[in-house]
């Protein structure tokens, strides 16, 4: 269902609005409005601080373990390597099970998920397996699937989908090749692939599952599903005849994401980010087509300076008022 107002962030623009419709009497305006405004206290910025440096401090000792094996590869065993990282691996775990679901145990469990893939390289050098890349990647994103499931905690979701996008990269470029119609089938497989794993998360997060309602793992997520995407609708544009019919699926995937962004916005009331990141995209592919007339077709490349910033500033101007239009009809503010 679409979100209550009542969920909806308390903007002065709709507190105002619900004055103006007489939902907050007049008088309780200027202490709505204050409240709106007004810092956070101080244990939420304690919290705040305290979970960031949590994430720096577990982000840091991580890699602070890579650069260690790295510093210390030829003075340390084979059996030293692995039983070290194994016992990280083991102790972090085991942290993750008693911490539970508090912010500590979360960062343990991904700490875990991480070190997997430490383990998997350091087996691979030490062994000399002979396997590609592609295959650490992979067995690094099935090996930590069970903790990914079981930890309803996003980061080490989005550890999985990264995982699971190098893995794709690198099977396409070390198996298949690196032609140029190969890799648009490459970046609408990846749109696939995030685009999946964005609407799962959307469909999951509007049954109110807890974890599940920040905004800014769909919104890494899209990001992900368009990018690929409109890598290969430019490549459509500059160079049709060299990129094949996976960059022209590319192109109507990419045109699907943008209706989605457009529904989730009037869906949820107010996501801005989501319509501008469409319209950031589509204002790109028409510079582009627009460029490539200039200077493919009609060979006006002096022209071409002067016209495309003109070209930028009206797709501009028409991207602002229209999304300003959109944040007044969904009651959205302007920063969301």
């Amino acid at each position: 269902m679409p979100k209550d107002l009542l969920d909806l962030d308390a903007t002065p623009e709709r507190l105002r609005a619900l004055t103006d419709a007489r939902v907050i009497p007049p008088s309780n305006l200027e202490r709505a409005l204050s409240l709106s405004t007004a810092s956070p206290p101080a244990d939420e910025w304690r919290r705040f601080v305290s979970s960031t440096l949590l994430a720096l401090g577990s982000l840091l000792v991580l890699s602070g373990v890579i650069y260690f094996f790295a510093y210390n590869w030829a003075a340390l065993h084979r059996f030293g390597k692995m039983g070290l990282i194994a016992a990280a691996i083991a102790g972090t775990a085991l942290g993750a099970r008693k911490l539970g679901d508090k912010l500590a145990g979360q960062f343990c469990l991904l700490a875990s998920a991480v070190l997997v893939g430490a383990l998997l390289a350091v087996y691979g050098q030490a062994y000399q397996t002979g396997a590609d890349p592609y295959e650490l990647f992979v067995g690094w994103a099935v090996l930590i699937l069970p903790w990914v499931a079981m930890s309803r905690f996003p980061p080490l979701w989005l550890l999985l989908a990264v995982l699971a996008n190098t893995g794709l990269i690198l099977f396409q470029q070390q198996v298949l090749g690196d032609s140029d119609r190969l890799i648009t089938w490459l970046a609408v497989a990846l749109g696939l692939l995030n685009g999946f794993a964005w609407a799962t998360y959307e469909h999951f997060a509007n049954l109110r599952i807890p974890w599940l309602q920040d905004r800014w793992m769909p919104r890494v997520l899209a990001v992900m599903t368009i990018a690929p995407l409109l890598a290969a609708a430019e490549a459509f544009i500059l160079i049709p005849s060299e990129v094949g019919p996976g960059a022209v699926v590319a192109l109507l995937l990419l045109f699907a994401t943008f209706a989605a962004d457009y529904a989730l916005h009037r869906y949820l009331r107010g996501e801005l980010f989501l319509l501008t990141l469409g319209v950031l995209c589509l204002m790109t592919l028409v510079t582009t087509a627009v460029g490539r007339i200039l200077i493919s077709d009609m060979h006006a490349d002096e022209l071409t300076l002067f016209i495309l910033p003109f070209v930028v500033i009206g797709q501009v101007a028409l991207a602002v008022g229209w999304l300003r239009a959109e944040a007044r009809a969904t009651g959205a503010s302007e920063e969301s």
